[in-house]
């Protein structure tokens, strides 16, 4: 036998092994089929590496309400992450994280998240998984190791059997954790707003809410493309710096210059009730984003070419936009079952 097919014989080996582990670690699970709106491009995050399954999405619901992943057993991902503000942080600037701590962010809404190509307003994490473990570990969000959490969960006979089931290993691993969570947080969907039934033509809009519409499609959408909302991009949009925070943005993530005061554009789909705005919440309204692209854009040396001479728009224009940007509000989301906390 020749070393050409010896060699052959043992890539093809592991590849059926590798066919038999996968078709195994999905024995008896529901699988679930990932929801790709009408409209909507291909998600960047598939479950290719993490099968999504019924059992996963509800394990990973239920780690998300738990506090037991903080440190004072407070704190779980919901306390910052709250559905009502589509799974934002309702009416506030920033987060409140374990001992009293302040975070140094305004937390971003999870929903979409398969389609986001980086996480986080400095964009530092491109892995979902990445992204999760951070507040876990972080000393002012949930401040706990996966050591820690482990330990106080792993004699709840539930999670036993729900871990053992869907990963086929008798012991809770992080990486099970964090697949748990992807599975739930990944399969957040928002796509029924207003906004989407117009696009279907089963509703229609005001004439306010069209003249916003045509305003949004001419001054907002490069960086705030339909159907998202976003385009994922990372720019330095005028914001004054908050002498406080002293919060310069994707330059702590690069060392870059250019990219001081650099942060994550985010989507609009349910911007109406995700209030606080900006990356540290210092909008409460609409109303006060629209007018510092009118008049607050400050310049530097990264500030985004696009606005250097901001955007020019009346009281009028500003007013429509925001009655569009309403309209982007999915309720039933708000409200849906699948993604509220366990009972």
């Amino acid at each position: 036998m020749t070393i050409f097919s010896l060699l052959s014989i043992v890539v093809l080996s592991s590849y059926l092994l590798g066919a038999c582990k996968k078709e195994q670690n999905t024995k008896d699970l529901e699988l679930l089929q990932q929801e790709i709106p009408a409209g909507f491009p291909q998600p960047i995050y598939t479950f290719e590496e993490n099968p999504l399954s019924k059992e996963g999405f509800e394990l990973g619901r239920k780690l998300f309400y738990d506090g037991r992943l903080s440190i004072d057993n407070l704190h779980p991902c919901s306390s910052c992450h709250q559905q009502i503000a589509a799974f934002g942080t309702f009416e506030h600037d920033r987060s409140h994280g374990v001992f009293n701590s302040h975070t140094l962010r305004n937390a971003p809404v999870l929903f979409n998240l398969a389609w986001n190509t980086r996480f986080h307003w400095d964009g530092e994490f491109t892995s979902l998984k990445d992204a999760i473990a951070q507040p876990i570990n972080g000393h002012i969000e949930m401040g706990e190791s996966f050591e820690g959490v482990i330990n106080k969960i792993k004699d709840d006979k539930d999670y036993q059997e729900r871990f053992k089931k869907i990963f086929r290993y008798p012991f809770i691993k992080p990486e099970y954790i964090l697949k748990a969570l992807a599975q739930f947080t990944g399969y957040i969907v928002s796509a029924n707003s207003k906004y989407d039934r117009f696009k279907k033509g089963t509703e229609a809009f005001t004439a306010q809410e069209d003249r916003g519409y045509q305003l949004f499609k001419a001054k907002c959408a490069t960086c705030h493309p339909e159907p998202m909302f976003t385009d994922y991009s990372i720019r330095n949009i005028g914001l004054p710096i908050d002498n406080f925070l002293k919060d310069y943005g994707r330059i702590k993530v690069t060392g870059k210059q250019e990219d001081s005061l650099k942060f994550k554009v985010p989507t609009l789909r349910n911007t109406y009730i995700s209030s606080n705005y900006m990356h540290d919440g210092r909008f409460n309204t609409l109303l006060q984003c629209i007018n510092h692209y009118r008049s607050g854009v400050q310049q530097s040396a990264s500030l985004d070419p696009l606005l250097i001479n901001g955007i020019a728009l009346s009281n009028t224009e500003a007013n429509d936009i925001t009655v569009f940007l309403r309209a982007l509000t999915d309720s039933a989301f708000l409200k849906d079952p699948r993604f509220q906390q366990p009972q």
